[in-house]
């Protein structure tokens, strides 16, 4: 999410200042010339998968009509609106792959971050004929009306990038997404390196009411517990997922707990708000107050490479090609996982420079 112009003036003019010697692509925020190691990371890019090992799901199991993506009319629900650069490449994603393998007839929808209106957007789709659809829930919870009407049709549900509280093979097919709670222990790690294992650590939460959050907060949380015995947790607050919302928590934060050594923010746009608001505070992003995040955005990886960030865990949002193999190996009868975890991969300052061309 943007920053206020007030917040992008303090940004631009003072990153500029703090990290002496360093091109931040903050100053610009105009990204990277691609060059030949990073066309290299960029085939590293696309979305790996686990080898499922769990429950699975087929068509014979969920019942429903099998059907031919060329002759098949597809609906994919956005949950948030598209202001950030994860949302961005997932829509982008699921559109370009849908185009390129052919689906008769594609329509798309965004809820704006409003649970009412993903409902409605889901049973808006159903209505203009949607056999198959891609959702990317809000929360949690909630959806339970729309997966039923969906469901009194047979219509097969993949659900991506947040967990459901909701039965899979029954209130929907499959969930295709990270390990959130793998990526809070795996961002505590890197924290717990970076620092030397002492640190006073500031968390900037995701939004309420999803498992993202919960497993990000619990996953770091306890792994700081296990092997971080001098690293102390002052604050925990949420910022929304939202970058101005980061930025202005972390200056609260900052006033409240002047002796914070280190930010953990369960996104990357609240760790780009933090450093504007560590900048703003008259301390550098990166030495005096190390950040931590998880997406694998450019421009935080663009960050890592000039000093400014530590360290960045990977959610990648390219879910086209898997989301579509998916339904093809579904509607084909081969079963499929329920969860089919992605493998994903991590930043910091020994690989991003070599790795910005994997970042979206």
């Amino acid at each position: 999410m943007k920053m206020n112009r007030k917040g992008r003036g303090l940004f631009s003019a003072a990153a500029c200042v703090a990290v002496v010697g360093l091109a931040l692509t903050g100053c610009t925020n105009t990204g990277t010339t691609a060059t030949s190691g990073d066309t290299a990371a960029a085939t590293d890019a696309a979305q790996t998968a686990a080898p499922v090992t769990g429950p699975t799901c087929s068509l014979a199991d969920y019942k429903g009509d099998k059907i031919d993506l060329t002759q098949a009319t597809v609906g994919f629900s956005q949950s948030e609106k598209e202001d950030n650069p994860f949302r961005i490449a997932e829509t982008q994603s699921i559109t370009d792959e849908a185009a390129k393998i052919g689906v008769k007839k594609f329509i798309k929808t965004n809820a704006q971050s409003t649970l009412s209106k993903q409902i409605s957007d889901i049973n808006d789709l159903i209505s203009q004929g949607a056999q198959i659809l891609i959702v990317a829930p809000l929360n949690s919870d909630g959806l339970e009306p729309a997966l039923a009407a969906a469901r009194a049709k047979n219509i097969p549900v993949i659900t991506i990038d947040r967990k459901l509280n909701a039965t899979a093979c029954t209130d929907y097919v499959s969930f295709l997404g990270s390990n959130f709670v793998e990526q809070g222990k795996r961002a505590a790690d890197q924290l717990i390196a970076g620092t030397g294992g002492t640190a006073k650590v500031a968390v900037l939460l995701g939004s309420s009411g999803n498992g993202v959050t919960t497993d990000r907060t619990s996953g770091f949380v306890d792994e700081i517990k296990a092997k971080g015995p001098n690293i102390t947790v002052v604050a925990q607050q949420t910022g929304d997922f939202a970058r101005d919302k980061g930025q202005s928590v972390t200056e609260q934060l900052l006033q409240s707990n002047p002796d914070i050594t280190a930010i953990y923010a369960e996104n990357d746009e609240m760790g780009l708000g933090a450093q504007a608001a560590i900048i703003a505070a008259g301390k550098t992003p990166g030495k005096d107050i190390q950040i931590y995040s998880i997406d694998g955005t450019k421009n935080a990886v663009e960050q890592i490479v000039a000093g400014a960030y530590n360290g960045v865990i990977e959610s990648n949002p390219r879910f086209g090609p898997l989301a579509f193999q998916t339904i093809k190996d579904f509607m084909a009868g081969t079963a499929v996982g329920q969860n089919v975890i992605i493998q994903d991969s991590e930043y910091d300052p020994s690989n991003a420079a070599a790795k910005v061309g994997a970042a979206f």
